[in-house]
């Protein structure tokens, strides 16, 4: 699995450079669609760590109204945030949540910071379909390097 998890990151590098070049528009950040395709079997993890990156951005952008909040002191507590959201989901779904059938949890740990990043600079529909579109390019890659077979 570990030799996916590389090859998945090195390609959806690749893949988000192109984007951000050839359009000018970037996927949520630079390694985002290398884990998103490795998840992409998985639609309700997708789904949560989209939720928590928009509430991120959401709680950053609420904060920022009566504070002082941009440049790299943003970046960060949208990471910040969106690692601590994602620590408290985590602790929920292990205390209060015993089907191990449903997958309530986020990718990475700052996957959920860094796309909020990208929300923030360019918007929501923007960042998702071209995150979105980048991790299916990702997926297929892999799945072609891998032989057609399906990924883990």
């Amino acid at each position: 699995m570990e030799e996916f998890i590389v090859t998945s990151i090195g390609f959806g590098l690749v893949v988000s450079l192109l984007f951000s070049e050839i359009f000018g528009i970037a996927a949520g950040g630079m390694v985002v669609p290398g884990y998103f395709a490795l998840y992409l079997n998985h639609p309700l993890v997708i789904v949560t760590t989209l939720l928590v990156a928009y509430l991120s951005y959401a709680l950053v952008r609420t904060f920022s109204s009566f504070m002082i909040i941009y440049g790299r002191r943003r970046t960060v507590l949208m990471i910040i945030t969106g690692f601590m959201l994602g620590g408290l989901l985590r602790q929920f779904t292990q205390a209060y949540i015993a089907d191990s059938s449903i997958e309530l949890n986020v990718i990475g740990y700052i996957i959920p910071g860094l796309i909020a990043i990208w929300i923030d600079r360019q918007g929501f529909i923007e960042t998702v379909s071209v995150l979105s579109i980048a991790s299916v390019i990702v997926r297929l890659g892999l799945i072609i390097l891998n032989g057609g077979d399906l990924l883990p």
